[in-house]
């Protein structure tokens, strides 16, 4: 059985905390991609998701220079986030566990189309 994927919606998450995210969104993504490695390399669960998982961040508009790290890989979606969430669902998520992290309305009905489970963002960042 392949690992389960978790799907973040970057501008989502970060944007669900006012702690000024919106001066630099780079940073802010870097700082969540940080937060999950180290939580992915000392062993802890993504959520409830226990490991081995593979764990991928999508970024959009400035923030899409953010590159990978260790345990989490990075998909810049050259559009719409939304769009390339749902592309990596659709494409990664078959026969597997798949949880996307998003409040968005819109997108989590179109990830549930797919099979995908959807957890807002505290389900990720308590």
């Amino acid at each position: 059985m392949p690992a389960p994927l978790v799907v973040v919606d970057v501008a989502n998450v970060i944007g669900s905390r006012p702690d000024g995210w919106w001066k630099d969104r780079a940073a802010a993504a870097t700082r969540l991609r940080d937060e999950l490695a180290a939580a992915v390399a000392a062993g802890h669960p993504i959520g409830d998701v226990d490991h081995p998982l593979d764990l991928i961040l999508v970024v959009e508009g400035r923030a899409g220079g953010v590159g990978p790290v260790p345990g989490v890989e990075v998909v810049s979606a050259p559009r719409s986030g939304d769009d390339t969430i749902v592309a990596v669902v659709r494409d990664r998520g078959e026969n597997r566990e798949t949880t996307v992290v998003t409040a968005d309305r819109e997108l989590r009905a179109r990830v549930s189309a797919l099979g995908a489970t959807v957890q807002g963002p505290r389900w990720l960042r308590p």
